[in-house]
């Protein structure tokens, strides 16, 4: 097997990843479900939907060869299963911020699933400005011959998180590495004014919901 440079891989045999694929995309299509019936469930008992779209996506064999190179670790998909949470992923984007915890706190508590591991980015934003909350959960998944516990990475943010982190990810991928520093200067300043115009809209969001019904003539 080649362990170094261009096509490394984590088996011999290309079917073996296939079948660990399908597991962990399983797994996020089982996560996307359970977001769904939430969204819903709001819907009804509120008459509002908190989340405004939901992605998931499986890490490809390159990918995740390229991170155990960087990390130096082993290749093989034991060391991939043993030492990488996010080749499954799962991102939520939800209209307000309190509804990121609204939506984290009710999936938490559901039969099955297993917190692994949280990062508050909301509350302690990254220093380039980056704001997300991520959890790291177990979730079962049952096959016709497998049946375990699937890691799966969380990232829940609001529309302008997304739209700012989507920005970000251009900048760091295909600006030249020169402008990067001026534009991530910018960058910074966005984030902070889009996360305070998050904050007052949200106050007028709860002053809303305050307010009595209006009632038809």
């Amino acid at each position: 097997m080649n362990r170094t440079g261009n096509g490394a891989a984590l088996c011999e045999d290309p079917h073996d990843f296939l079948v660990i694929q399908n597991l962990y995309d399983a797994a996020v299509r089982q996560l996307t479900l359970k977001f769904n019936i939430l969204n819903s469930e709001f819907n009804v008992l509120y008459a509002r939907n908190p989340i405004h779209h939901i992605d998931g996506r499986v890490k490809s064999q390159s990918s995740i060869v390229a991170k155990l190179i960087k990390r130096g670790l082993p290749l093989s998909i034991e060391s991939a299963r043993k030492n990488i949470n996010d080749i499954a992923g799962v991102r939520v984007v939800c209209g307000y911020i309190e509804d990121i915890y609204k939506i984290a706190r009710v999936f938490l508590n559901q039969t099955g699933v297993r917190l692994l591991k949280e990062k508050d980015y909301i509350k302690t934003p990254k220093s380039n400005g980056y704001r997300s909350l991520h959890l790291i959960v177990e979730i079962p998944v049952s096959l016709s011959t497998i049946q375990m516990g699937v890691p799966v990475e969380i990232q829940l943010r609001t529309i302008s998180m997304n739209m700012w982190a989507s920005l970000e990810h251009e900048v760091s991928y295909k600006v030249n590495s020169d402008l990067v520093d001026s534009y991530k200067k910018e960058l910074k300043a966005c984030a902070d004014d889009l996360y305070a115009v998050e904050e007052r809209m949200q106050k007028i969001c709860h002053s809303i919901r305050e307010c009595p019904c209006k009632t038809e003539n």
